[in-house]
């Protein structure tokens, strides 16, 4: 079989030579087992490459969704103990209470419980906010009075926890009920 390079003008801006086989006619000698085979590694392989393409092109889709949803944070205010306060280009403003972020802190947290693989964390109604530190040009590590302070929040994230604000705190009670906990810490003996 001899091999040829032919310029695709679909792979992008600049030529790309992409190789393709020219196949010998057919003799008598060439059995039918042989031509599936070659049939299923041609298969195989334009499987293969339609898969990476379709990532390639799900990668651009998601950079470009995540570029145009979330848009640039304008003002952020820190009302400590109880909340935070943050203003988009958009116009959205969205008040975050300090239970709120607290619970759906990006880091690991070594006191959550995990039941049946649901992260759930419990009694945290009265937990405020001791400080917030930026964090290079993306977000803001917020200090917590019950210490836990590992959970950078990017402004994009920021932007999802307002925008979700209700549904996100419909299911963490809902979630709290299933399990029989309370937003309330646990009473001291």
């Amino acid at each position: 079989m001899a091999r040829l390079l032919r310029w695709a003008p679909y792979m992008g801006h600049l030529p790309t030579m992409k190789p393709i086989t020219i196949r010998p006619a057919l003799s008598a000698q060439t059995s039918k087992s042989q031509m599936n085979s070659e049939k299923g590694d041609a298969e195989t392989r334009r499987r293969r490459r339609r898969k990476r393409k379709m990532l390639a092109i799900q990668s651009g889709i998601r950079k470009v969704h995540s570029a145009v949803d979330a848009p640039r944070l304008t003002k952020f205010f820190l009302h400590a103990p109880k909340c935070v306060e943050v203003e988009f280009s958009n116009g959205s403003t969205f008040k975050l209470s300090a239970e709120f972020l607290r619970i759906y802190s990006p880091a690991a947290d070594g006191r959550v419980r995990s039941i049946g693989g649901e992260k759930v964390i419990s009694g945290r109604r009265q937990v405020g906010i001791m400080s917030a530190e930026r964090v290079g040009n993306y977000g803001v590590r917020i200090i917590f009075d019950d210490l836990h302070k590992t959970g950078i929040y990017s402004w994009d994230y920021f932007h999802h926890l307002g925008s979700n604000k209700f549904s996100l705190m419909k299911n963490y009670i809902k979630s709290l009920k299933k399990h029989g906990l309370s937003r309330d810490p646990p009473r001291r003996r």
